[in-house]
């Protein structure tokens, strides 16, 4: 069982145009219930695992995002954040290839209503063993220490607790011992998070978290792979050749591929293989962590482990 804490979720819209240029009218949109935890729960339920998520929503578009959530098949609790839930857009240019995005910054929440989800999400891991998933960004008026709290709720309650940060949150996490069975970011967060320049060597990188946090680490690096060590064995994982247009969530499908197949019982190799075909996956289509079977299924044979 997965479950999943937004703190920050969004209606996430993808337009594709012909040009990024003048007025458009859309060829196509698609509307999904976004933010990092919100993608990555409806990845883990889109590949067959038992998913709830908690999430703090506000206003109308609060409302449209809880609706598709609960329709991707997440058995989501809403707390009410008063403020209206941000919208996050990415404008696909036919003619060029090009990805625009544009995200509004997180929505702030309130002390009240943060205390309202620490209570409801322990209340819903004393039902649910498995893995708390706490993904995101954390808005500015809850602290840095904010993210540190959540860990720590999903930790008491028994849970197995993954993390897909970045920014001061993840730095004060970082910071000092805490409970964390996986650490996801990206490259980019984690040279944040560590200091260091984006160029360091992706060994360093992991290296470097792996003794902060002692536990499973894995950092995504684009087309170029991913890599994740538990200490015990260290392991690269890619899918040459295979480049899709539509990268925006990919990143959050490959964290709830990983939670889904950790949680099956699936070694890291396993879990690595299905974690690149899942993200590769994502980036043919466009719409956050949406993503074909069949075509999971066809690309993982193609995946490089070493």
């Amino acid at each position: 069982m997965i479950t999943a804490v937004a703190v920050s979720p969004a209606l996430d819209v993808t337009y594709q145009v012909d040009e990024l240029a003048g007025i458009q009218r859309p060829l196509s949109v698609h509307r999904v219930a976004g933010g990092k935890a919100l993608n990555a729960a409806r990845a883990s339920a889109l590949l067959g695992s038992s998913v709830a998520a908690v999430a703090v929503l506000g206003g109308g578009t609060g409302a449209v995002v809880a609706q598709a959530a609960r329709a991707d098949g997440v058995d989501l609790r809403v707390i009410d954040g008063v403020e209206l839930t941000r919208t996050c857009v990415s404008i696909h240019s036919r003619s060029t290839g090009g990805l625009t995005e544009i995200y509004e910054q997180a929505t702030p929440v309130s002390r009240t209503a943060f205390d309202e989800l620490l209570a409801v999400l322990a209340e819903s891991l004393a039902t649910r063993p498995g893995w708390c998933l706490v993904s995101g960004g954390f808005p500015e008026s809850l602290g840095p220490g904010a993210l540190r709290e959540v860990v720590d709720v999903a930790a008491r309650a028994g849970a197995r607790v993954a993390v897909d940060s970045h920014g001061p949150v993840l730095r004060a996490l970082l910071g000092r011992s805490s409970p964390l069975d996986l650490l996801k970011v990206n490259r980019a967060e984690a040279c944040e998070a560590l200091g260091r320049p984006v160029g360091t060597p992706l060994p360093d990188v992991v290296g470097a978290l792996h003794a902060l946090t002692g536990r499973l680490v894995m950092v995504t690096d684009g087309t170029a792979g991913m890599r994740a060590t538990d200490g015990t064995v260290t392991l690269d994982a890619v899918l040459p050749g295979v480049i899709g247009q539509f990268p925006v969530g990919s990143g959050d499908s490959a964290l709830g591929a990983l939670v889904h197949a950790l949680d099956e019982g699936c070694p890291l190799a396993d879990a690595l293989r299905l974690v690149s075909a899942v993200g590769c996956a994502n980036a043919m289509l466009p719409g956050a962590a949406r993503f074909d079977l069949a075509t999971i299924d066809a690309l993982l044979a193609d995946v490089v482990v070493r």
